[in-house]
Formats: structure tokens, C-alpha cells, sequence
């Protein structure tokens, strides 16, 4: 081989190398990426069936209940519009409480109820994620719009 030929097979090696990488880099991004959806975006299926996911909202007084096993609870999260019914086999948060918000992480089965693999309590009684006080005060103000005054 000439040197010249030598030369675009590095260069082009080089290239596939480089593309290689960013498809891996992208795709274990893409994998662990996390997206946040309120009651109201799951109840119009606008979150993802089968994929992980985060809900946030409060949880509605009344809601919680615990099974024989001591582990498993269920309970409802809303944004004040909608409810979502969250099952979660696990140790609760000490802050986790009825009428408070919170994040869960896991997936939407197809039969609407949300199985969580993780779930975050509020730090204290002003403290809301951003994205869940955003979530809320839209779903407050589709409410009002609904209702007729």
C-alpha cells in the first residue's frame, strides 16, 4: 500500500472509532434517562407504558394502605386533577405522609397502576421539586378552567 492509502484507512478507522463510541455514549444515555410525568399526563397516557419513569404530586389523605407482608403499600398521588394508584414493596421514607408530596420512580403497567422501585419524600413543609410545583399549579389552573364559576 501507498502511504497516501495508508493514511485515509487510519483516518477512516479512526472515524468508525469515533462514531462507535458516540452510538454507545448515546444509547447508555438514552437508557438512563428519566423522564417526570404528573398524574394528570399519565391519565391522558402521555407517559411511557413498560419504561421507568418518575410521578410527582401529593399523597392523597386516606389513600395509604399496607398489605399483611409489612412491605408492600399502596397509595394515590395527585396533582389535584387527576389520581394515580402506586403500589411500592419497600421501606417508606420517614418524611412520607398522607397529604404530602412526593416522587416515585418505576413504570405504568397496563393496568394503570404504577409499580415504584424508589420513592422520595419532600425535605420539609416548603420544599417541592420544581418540576412537581410547575406540574401541580398547571393541573390547579386546567381545573379552574374546567369548572365554571
Amino acid at each position: 500500500m501507498k502511504p497516501r492509502h495508508k493514511r485515509f484507512a487510519l483516518i477512516g478507522a479512526g472515524v468508525g472509532a469515533l462514531a462507535l463510541a458516540t452510538a454507545l455514549v448515546l444509547n447508555a444515555f438514552r437508557s438512563n434517562l428519566v423522564f417526570f410525568f404528573t398524574p394528570t399526563q399519565v391519565a391522558a397516557r402521555e407517559a411511557p407504558v413498560g419504561r421507568t419513569f418518575r410521578i410527582g404530586g401529593m399523597v392523597e389523605s386516606g389513600s395509604l394502605a399496607r398489605d399483611a407482608d409489612g412491605l408492600t403499600v399502596h397509595f394515590r398521588v395527585t396533582d389535584t386533577a387527576k389520581t394515580v394508584p402506586v403500589v411500592y414493596k419497600g421501606i417508606l421514607p420517614d418524611l412520607f405522609k398522607e397529604g404530602k408530596g412526593v416522587v416515585a420512580q418505576g413504570r405504568l403497567g397496563p393496568n394503570g397502576e404504577f409499580t415504584a422501585s424508589e420513592v422520595l419524600a419532600k425535605h420539609d413543609e416548603n420544599y417541592m421539586p420544581p418540576e412537581a410545583a410547575h406540574a401541580m399549579e398547571q393541573a390547579q389552573k386546567a381545573q379552574k378552567t374546567l369548572v365554571p364559576q
